[in-house]
């Protein structure tokens, strides 16, 4: 994991300005469909319940391939917390035709490559192989997800393996630590309070049939889609998803509980001690997310106007938070931070956060830091954005959009991120067309209204104590 303050997922990463940055889009836009002459995204179910998502992308004689189960660590109770991560590593341990490790080792025979990855959300497994290689990689898919094994030796094997995942990721960071201490006080009742690789002293009291016993409930066919983008035949690949996991048994989805967050009336405080050598700022403001693309209803308009004001403040060198706080050319007139960051969280099956982050220069305190992100954010509530400044970046979400379609790995991560959270697969677009709508009104509306002391928390990383 890398420090907090670089990891907070930025708005847009490319730095487009002004009128430029609408020419730029728009350029990109028409050459992106000059050179893609078919992304109809093609969506069917089959008879055991299913999805299947075909992009044909025939740019490149590739293709990837995702199997994704909506199951990750939201779906975990207490004392089990990593389950779906632990899962998700237990599938690469074989069924009752491979060997462990043999599903990698073929997928490279093939020429390919694989990987997997665990959210709170979903746990997702990807192959890019060469497009005549697809129905191979469908088959293994297909054979694990239906048929995964392992011996309790294996298990207990594979957990030392995680066990050192945590201690690399987590425990040898201190500010992966104090997030973890951050997000269970921002949470009470909500599983996303728990870190998505769990806790330690979970991982080292999971057994064996827990694994088989989560794997068993959630990876039925009627909680998972496969998502295919590449050099394809829409009807091929149809017929093949039919043929291997058409053949997957139905099972029951079990009922999910609802997991309501209680109301929070009161800013939370965290003070976390632990080696760094400057301290680090984070807050998080409770808001409303968007619930669909096309949805209408006051809170998901509230959701689109503050993802755009994440980027407003944060995502370029001309954003407020840098401007004001890193480069000091502010209204206070100095520089207060080293780093800065803001991000919403707008989408996923659980509460959101509104995140403002930063690590004060020499010389300011914490405090002082964060009354200097109060204040950013409280300008924009009295004073509003500019029409520039909004139009900026609705272009860069353009122009962010139009180069993921580079990538057939980002095109079908987009893809299945939509069915797992219930969205059309067009959503993109209308994503696009909602955002295009939304005013500078709401947005200073928002920032009025949500960034609430109630609804607040904070976390700060410290020196241990007695250290300068």
């Amino acid at each position: 994991m890398k420090p907090l303050i670089h990891s907070l997922k930025r708005f847009v990463r490319r730095s487009l300005t002004g009128l430029g940055a609408g020419l730029v889009a728009a350029t990109l836009v028409t050459a992106a469909k000059a050179t893609v002459p078919d992304t109809t995204v093609h969506v069917s179910t089959l008879t055991n319940g299913m999805t299947v998502i075909i992009q044909p992308d025939r740019r490149a004689p590739t293709a990837v391939h995702m199997v994704w189960v909506r199951a990750g660590s939201i779906d975990e109770v207490d004392g089990l917390s990593g389950l779906a991560h632990v899962v998700e590593h237990m599938l690469f341990k074989g069924t009752p035709t491979l060997a462990v490790g043999e599903f990698s080792r073929r997928v490279a025979a093939l020429g390919g490559r694989d990987n997997a990855f665990t959210s709170r959300d979903v746990t997702a497994y990807h192959q890019q192989v060469p497009a005549n290689r697809l129905l191979d990689v469908m088959r293994l898919e297909a054979d694990r997800f239906a048929h995964n094994v392992w011996s309790d030796e294996v298990f207990f094997t594979e957990m030392d393996v995680i066990q050192e995942e945590r201690r690399q990721v987590v425990e040898e960071s201190a500010q992966s630590r104090m997030f973890e201490v951050f997000q269970a006080s921002a949470f009470l009742a909500h599983p996303t309070r728990r870190p998505i690789i769990g806790w330690m002293s979970d991982i080292k009291s999971l057994q064996p049939d827990d694994a088989r016993a989560f794997y068993r409930q959630w990876y039925v066919p009627g909680n998972a889609a496969v998502v295919v983008v590449g050099d394809v035949d829409v009807d091929q690949v149809q017929a093949w998803a039919a043929q291997y996991y058409g053949a997957i048994p139905a099972g029951v989805v079990p009922d999910r509980k609802p997991q309501t967050e209680p109301v929070q009336t009161g800013t939370r405080r965290i003070e976390y001690r632990g080696a760094t050598d400057r301290p680090l700022v984070v807050m998080g403001y409770k808001a409303p997310s968007l619930s669909h693309p096309a949805a209408d209803d006051a809170q998901s308009v509230d959701a689109l106007a503050l993802l755009l004001l994440s980027g407003v403040l944060d995502g370029h060198s001309a954003a407020r938070l840098e401007r004001g706080l890193v480069q000091g050319l502010g209204p206070a007139g100095r520089r207060v931070a080293d780093s800065v960051g803001a991000w919403f969280g707008v989408t996923g099956r659980g509460p959101q956060l509104f995140m403002l982050s930063g690590s004060p220069v020499q010389g300011v305190t914490p405090a002082e830091l964060e009354a200097a992100l109060r204040a950013e954010v409280r300008r924009v509530a009295l004073e509003g954005v500019t029409a520039t400044e909004l139009r900026r970046v609705k272009n860069q979400w353009i122009a962010n959009e139009v180069f993921k379609l580079d990538s057939t790995f980002a095109q079908a991560r987009e893809l299945g991120t939509y069915w797992a959270l219930g969205w059309p697969a067009d959503s993109a677009r209308l994503l696009l067309e909602r955002l295009q709508g939304i005013t500078p009104e709401q947005v200073q509306r928002v920032a009025a209204r949500y960034f609430r002391d109630d609804q607040l928390t904070v976390g700060v990383l410290l020196p241990p104590e007695g250290q300068p």
